[in-house]
């Protein structure tokens, strides 16, 4: 009776884990390139739209479920962000058509400066000088866009099989830390000594018999800053995702952006840096596919959680005086928050910050973060988390503003302050926000693993 009990228990441990091991997955991708000339985002000194496509801008959808029936999907765009409403509306209706939960849908950007306006009423009418010409062209695409990222979601998953998940990681050397330290302050400008995190993740989907490379999703923690031109392209993320397909036919590559809020891909300025970078990333990922890769395993669990992020109080005579401006990013800025004041009585005091985990099993542990995030977050969170392996990625699910870490809001500089002047936010953010999202992090992540 004894020996019968021992092989039940064995037999149900080896069921257990084979049910650990069995993954479905289904990928889908859809161009997102406007249709027609488009004011660009990404640099405020732009004076006319977009002169026609260098390479397609992307959606890239990745849905994954455990042997339960759990499912998240990660969405990868070439755009320079993912809009609250953006966000809240596609979740909304993927919850709707596909049942998914609304906590395992991963939204990210690569933050490329050479893509289209995407509709954001906290810096549309402070940053871009649209005429109504162009701004109805931001109303449409942003409608279509939301279309077509409900569809890809919906394709992945209809594309559903059985797959294997594993993976790698390796190092590529693209990004600089752009925070210089002058005697007038910090500076946008290369600075080779400030914290970096060269660290390329890769997750794989292979087949069950392991014959066929399905998908390669990889990030990097590095602004999507190579060039300025004014034609479309997704910039090195984008080349890096077309030269990794070329070397895998049949295989989607999706670029998550990591917490690249304060790195630089060095040098720049020109496309041609953006197609060299885009093959040096590249060619990090195809290193990281070398090694036996480490098998990930079920089951998936995931949460998302919204944080209220304080901002520095702001009064009516202050804003009254800054309207006298002579900055006129910082004059439409007042404007838009004198008329927030006068409809609610005050301007808002918190933002409701997005701070989601996913975790495969013990084997890794994915933190996307909102914001342009800047890299002591990912830096301290792997760190700290250090249980298996730890992916961060910034520029998720709502792309609001900078997210600078206590160091860097001490330090002030444009990732500490100066790019609010850009948004219709408040002012700047109060101390202590790095030490709200952390221990967010912490209580997701612990959560999860009970």
């Amino acid at each position: 009776m004894r020996l019968i009990c021992v092989i039940a228990l064995v037999v149900a441990s080896v069921t257990c884990r084979a049910d650990e091991s069995a993954w479905k997955v289904g990928v889908a991708t859809v161009t997102v390139t406007p249709s027609q000339p488009m004011w660009m985002a990404g640099y405020s000194g732009r004076t006319k739209p977009s002169e026609g496509v260098l390479s397609e801008l992307h959606a890239k959808a990745l849905a994954i479920e455990d042997s339960a029936g759990t499912r998240a999907v990660i969405v990868t765009t070439d755009l320079i962000s993912i809009p609250r409403p953006l966000r809240q509306q596609v979740a909304r209706a993927a919850a709707e058509k596909y049942k998914l939960d609304p906590k395992g849908l991963l939204l990210n950007c690569s933050h490329t400066h050479c893509g289209p306006v995407v509709k954001d009423d906290l810096e549309m009418s402070v940053m871009y000088p649209l005429d109504p010409e162009q701004r109805q062209r931001v109303e449409s695409y942003f409608v279509e866009l939301r279309e077509k990222l409900i569809a890809v979601i919906g394709a992945a998953i209809e594309d559903s099989q059985p797959a294997k998940l594993s993976y790698s990681h390796a190092r590529c050397s693209v990004a600089m830390n752009r925070r210089l330290p002058t005697k007038d302050g910090f500076q946008n400008s290369p600075y080779p000594d400030g914290p970096i995190d060269h660290d390329v993740p890769v997750l794989r989907v292979e087949s069950l018999d392991g014959k066929t490379l399905r998908a390669i999703a990889f990030g990097y923690a590095c602004h999507n800053t190579s060039t300025g031109i004014m034609q479309i392209n997704a910039d090195y993320a984008g080349f890096a995702q077309s030269e990794i397909e070329k070397a895998h036919p049949g295989a989607t590559a999706l670029f998550v952006m990591g917490c690249g809020g304060d790195q630089n891909p060095y040098p720049r300025g020109q496309i041609e840096w953006a197609m060299t970078h885009g093959k040096t990333l590249a060619t990090a990922v195809e290193a990281a596919l070398l090694p036996t890769p480490k098998p990930i395993r079920g089951p998936l669990k995931f949460d998302l959680k919204e944080v209220d992020l304080p901002f520095e109080p702001v009064t009516r005579d202050e804003l009254l005086a800054r309207r006298e401006s002579k900055d006129g990013y910082e004059k439409r800025r007042t404007e838009a928050l004198l008329a927030e004041h006068e409809k609610n009585g005050k301007v808002r005091e918190n933002y409701p910050y997005p701070v989601q985990v996913l975790q495969f099993g013990g084997d890794l542990t994915m933190v996307t973060l909102g914001g342009e995030v800047v890299i002591d977050y990912a830096l301290r969170l792997k760190r700290e988390l250090g249980d298996g392996s730890v992916w961060v990625a910034g520029y998720s699910n709502d792309v609001m503003a900078y997210i600078p870490s206590e160091r860097v809001l001490k330090e002030g500089g444009y990732e500490g302050v100066g790019a609010m002047r850009y948004s219709n936010l408040p002012s700047s953010w109060r101390p202590g926000v790095e030490e709200q999202i952390v221990t967010t992090v912490r209580e997701l992540a612990e959560r999860l693993r009970k």
